[in-house]
């Protein structure tokens, strides 16, 4: 596995088959290494980490206060939802039930790359949501930019 931080970028169509398997793009698959992490992400999409950037996910959260209603809640529905994958031989990740479930995946999904983790979407919840951050992305932009974000 590359130790250094993995830069994952790009967008993919995949399907998911009846089995609810899908295959990761080839790119992404070598700094996913030999086992990855899988969760509920944000928007109604399923995050993947691999090891080393899950280990950091860790740290993060636990420097959250447990007296904060938010942090507990936050933590609970992230790492409830949490397991630990690895590719199968022809590249695929078995999603368990749940995870479709909550990512609306039936058949058509988008893999996108951001940056330290892979996004998996269905096709029709990443389609609303690109076409409304689309027409927002320059006052995004410029919002992230003043804010001391992107300087």
């Amino acid at each position: 596995m590359n130790l250094e931080t993995p830069m994952f970028i790009g967008t993919y169509e995949h399907n998911l088959d009846d089995k609810g398997r899908l295959a990761i793009p080839v790119k992404f698959r070598e700094d996913l290494g030999e086992s990855f992490f899988a969760t509920r992400g944000l928007d109604k999409c399923l995050f993947i980490f691999p090891r080393n950037e899950w280990e950091r996910q860790l740290a993060e959260f636990s420097k959250l206060p447990l007296t904060m209603r938010d942090a507990r809640a936050y933590s609970r529905l992230f790492f409830s939802g949490a397991c630990e994958c690895a590719l199968d031989r022809q590249g695929r990740i078995n999603i368990p039930a749940y995870l479709r479930e909550y990512a609306g995946l039936t058949k058509d999904a988008i893999v996108i790359g951001v940056m330290n983790r892979i996004e998996i979407w269905s096709q029709e919840v990443w389609m609303g949501y690109s076409v409304e951050a689309e027409e927002s992305y320059e006052e995004i932009a410029e919002k992230l930019t003043h804010g001391g974000i992107a300087q």
